[in-house]
């Protein structure tokens, strides 16, 4: 038509050409910078090429095959696990409920990816199931007194579970066991009862040996009347040395052993003549 220009004259061929070339090497800049893969220290990428396991990359900066291969990042820090409160009944029949806390960390990414489906729900539930069946197979006052046992106890038990897994249990750590009401004051009466007997027995064990140690010191008294005048002294100084008006009499040593001997002369006399105890 007279006035109308061709198509092909607007848009030349090789003006076409270079676009469509344009466009090309930017798809393909993006689909290569977007294959390229940056793992922290921490992390490692497990790589797969048409769905089979290539190996594991990292950490840093590396390339995989766009739309061939795939990957899956795994953080191999030590990772805490807080187990919530599980309601149990332990081994002498009393209901308690106890809660812990896990830490585990991945040492063989392939194992954590292939092995289980979800490797961080499996492991708190294999932690929670075994905290509560190792609750429950020991007495109470072996959960309150040996809590390192069982928590090693706990520990091996998660730890054989997860080992197909590629995981490593590094501790367990039960936080608080908590008891009904009734058992805290059952176990605050005994605790008391026990203080009590505890101080029963030292008073009984100090009156013991004061009481022989006083009789040693009789002997010695005895056998030396001037130790017992000694005495009589020491306790007048000490009496002297509290500034108090308590007025004291003393009586010669010689007049007590006289009035000893007299009583002594008279029951062996009464013993010999019978008859003057009555006419007394």
């Amino acid at each position: 038509m007279p006035g109308v220009a061709p198509i092909y004259s607007r848009f030349p061929p090789r003006r076409c050409f270079m676009d469509w070339i344009v466009g090309a090497i930017g798809a393909a800049v993006v689909i290569l910078l977007s294959s390229l893969k940056v793992d922290k220290e921490y992390q490692r990428g497990v790589v797969y090429r048409f769905g089979r396991i290539k190996g594991i990359r990292g950490p840093g900066l590396y390339w995989i095959i766009p739309l061939i291969e795939q990957r899956t990042p795994i953080d191999l820090r030590t990772k805490t696990v807080d187990i919530e409160s599980q309601e149990t009944i332990t081994a002498d029949s009393v209901t308690v409920r106890v809660n812990a806390v896990l830490y585990y960390r991945v040492l063989d990414p392939v194992k954590a990816i292939n092995n289980i489906e979800n490797y961080e729900f499996a492991v708190y539930q294999a932690a929670m199931t075994t905290l509560r069946n190792v609750v429950g197979q020991n007495a109470l006052d072996d959960i309150l007194k040996n809590r390192d046992k069982i928590n090693h106890q706990i520990q091996e038990i998660v730890d054989e579970i997860t080992e197909p897994w590629g995981i490593l249990i590094e501790r367990v750590e039960m936080k608080d066991v908590e008891i009904p009401q009734s058992m805290q004051r059952a176990m605050a009466q005994e605790a008391e009862a026990i203080r009590e007997k505890r101080a029963r027995l030292i008073k009984a064990s100090a009156e013991k040996e004061a009481a022989q140690m006083l009789q040693e010191a009789s002997q010695i008294i005895a056998s030396n009347p001037l130790a017992l005048e000694l005495r009589r002294l020491q306790t007048l100084t000490e009496i002297g040395a509290e500034n108090n008006t308590t007025t004291i009499v003393l009586i010669p040593s010689e007049l007590v052993t006289l009035a000893k001997q007299i009583t002594e002369k008279t029951q062996k006399e009464l013993q010999e003549f019978p008859q003057w105890e009555k006419k007394v």
